[in-house]
């Protein structure tokens, strides 16, 4: 659909990959009443998952490029679930999975990509409430996963 969200993101230079299907037994989102539940979405890159540490393989800089990469997918599955990215009117909360060391302490940091893409995209309606979290391991060996909750009109 054409809408001023989608307009938006022609402007961003953002084109929003496929919604990815669920990698085990639960669905990829889920309407209920004017909130939709998007499940954790992970990066998937050309080559499949993207994989690393923050802390250790990855930078915070990296793990926020990689964060921005979860967001799309949560776009995708917002399109997917809704029709029309038009009918988010609020992005209400982000819960973001760090794959990190023990010392590693800037999970904001790298959740941000995420955050950062969400306000880019719906303006003030993308600013939400937010949770990251350090992860010791993520599926598939993902660095960053995300989910979202979402308020629609």
């Amino acid at each position: 659909m054409s809408g001023n969200i989608e307009k938006r993101l022609e402007d961003l230079g953002i084109t929003l990959p496929d919604a990815p299907a669920p990698a085990a037994n639960y669905v990829p989102y889920v309407l209920s009443g004017n909130m939709l539940y998007i499940s954790g979405q992970i990066p998937l890159g050309k080559n499949g998952p993207i994989g690393g540490r923050l802390g250790d393989s990855l930078e915070a800089e990296d793990g926020a490029q990689i964060a921005r990469i979860c967001g799309l997918a949560i776009l995708a599955q917002a399109r997917a679930a809704l029709g029309d990215l038009d009918r988010v009117a609020r992005v209400v909360k982000l819960t973001g999975f760090v794959n990190s060391t023990p010392e590693f302490t800037d999970q904001p940091e790298v959740v941000n990509g995420c955050s950062d893409l969400m306000v880019e995209v719906f303006g003030d309606a993308g600013r939400h409430a937010r949770s990251a979290v350090s992860a010791a391991s993520l599926p598939r060996g993902v660095a960053v996963e995300v989910e979202a909750i979402l308020e629609v009109k």
